[in-house]
């Protein structure tokens, strides 16, 4: 590989961290005596497929040339930094390269905007196709649609890579207007859209033509800053579902906003958005995707922010007390799910024990329960729940202390086992 080759390799594959719809291992373990595998940073990150098996992509930006000056933006036009591009044929041979060696198992491509959506897009679909056509690589590929591009390139694109994703950027119109003017929400939504119903389209055909080509097998996604525009949880968390229901969306990513400019419409250098809130976002939107919660459930007008102490099902259990204790042995599974500390697997597994007889406390836990924080919202054979009169935030004290090893002892806030 030349000097020139990994030059731009590091420059764009730096570009491309801020992007984290796959995620990064941050790892500079690097191959030495012949040994098996490299995870050098240049590059190379994780991901994980729904079976939760770990992948590694080559991650990186076609260019970081970029005609918009988003504020928020690493890559802005206006921002003073080293810019690189590579060529088609530099992105397919690094692709391949990389793939013989066992480096990679697919590409993560992404890019700042060249002269226009169409002629950065047309670069995008000819490395896939390239890729796929004359080196006959079935890898995974993930590409970034460009917003504005038209719809025959992004046909293209689908037919070639097994993902596509558009950007949302911010999660309001108006804190897209205010940060990236030049840019419009609506040139994001039609390709969403076209896309939804292509892959729809083409999944209904294929029922009867079993030839008809795939359309991105693995869906569409989407990323949104967070904290760069000031939209509280509520905001997000319901963009978020509103995409879900509405473009079928395979996944949404949050990515909190680093401050990387002394632009007075963001927030000051220094106020980083904190990783829990990242990971409460995450935690509700897995809420929304397999736990059957509504974005309201989680968060509204009277709790329009998340709590960063307690994951949000947790924060729900304890907002609807009403609701507990469950019955571990009567319950339906979708409300087993709603328990904090039980899980899919585990509210599936208590569904199928409980017809060889009544469940207890330690059937719970070899079944891989968290009974630590699900014995404050049930009941089960021997099990007298002592705390559904308790106030919420005690219960919230008492399992943040549990988590801290800081455990209170005394009489009244034993639970009692027969």
């Amino acid at each position: 590989m030349s000097d020139r080759i990994v030059q731009k390799l590091n420059i764009l594959a730096d570009a491309a961290k801020y992007d984290v719809s796959c995620s990064s291992s941050g790892s500079n373990r690097a191959n030495k005596n012949k040994g098996i595998g490299n995870a050098n940073q240049g590059g190379i990150c994780h991901s994980y497929t729904e079976d939760g098996r770990c992948v590694s992509l080559l991650k990186i930006l076609l260019t970081n040339h970029c005609i918009y000056d988003c504020a928020y933006c690493v890559s802005r036009k206006s921002n003073d930094i080293e810019r690189a591009a590579f060529t088609v044929q530099e992105v397919v041979d690094l692709t391949i390269n990389f793939y013989r060696r066992n480096y990679i198992e697919g590409l993560f491509l992404s890019s700042g905007i060249f002269k226009n959506a169409d002629y950065t897009m047309e670069r995008l679909v000819s490395i896939a196709k390239k890729l796929r056509l004359e080196h006959k690589f079935n890898g995974y590929i993930h590409l970034k649609t460009i917003p504005g591009a038209s719809d025959e390139l992004v046909h293209e694109a689908g037919l070639y890579a097994d993902r596509l994703s558009i950007n949302l950027e911010i999660p309001t119109k108006e804190g897209l207007k205010l940060l990236a003017p030049d840019k419009s929400r609506e040139d994001m939504i039609i390709p969403m859209r076209y896309l939804k119903n292509e892959i729809i389209r083409t999944n209904e055909e294929r029922k009867i033509i079993k030839s008809t080509p795939t359309f991105a097998p693995a869906g569409q996604s989407t990323q949104m800053i967070i904290g760069a525009s000031g939209e509280s949880d509520k905001h997000i968390i319901q963009t978020a579902q509103h995409f879900y229901k509405n473009y079928h969306l395979k996944r949404v990513y949050y990515s909190g906003y680093v401050p990387i400019s002394y632009d007075k419409r963001l927030p000051e250098i220094g106020t980083a958005v904190p990783m829990v809130r990242e990971n409460r976002l995450y935690q509700s939107d897995w809420l929304m995707r397999f736990y059957g919660f509504r974005a309201d459930e989680i968060v509204n007008d009277n709790h329009p922010l998340l709590d960063l102490d307690i994951d949000p099902k947790l924060s729900w259990a304890l907002r609807n007390q009403h609701a507990f204790p469950v019955d571990i042995n009567k319950a339906d599974y979708h409300f087993i799910l709603r328990v904090p500390g039980i899980g899919v697997q585990s509210a599936k597994k208590i569904i199928l024990a409980r017809r060889f007889g009544p469940l207890r406390l330690e059937n719970l836990q070899k079944l891989g329960v968290a009974t630590n924080r699900a014995k404050y919202f049930i009941t089960c054979l021997g099990f007298q729940q002592l705390y559904a009169d308790k106030p919420g935030y005690h219960i919230k004290q008492y399992i943040l202390a549990q988590s801290s090893s800081k455990y209170i002892k005394n009489d009244s806030q034993q639970l009692t086992l027969f």
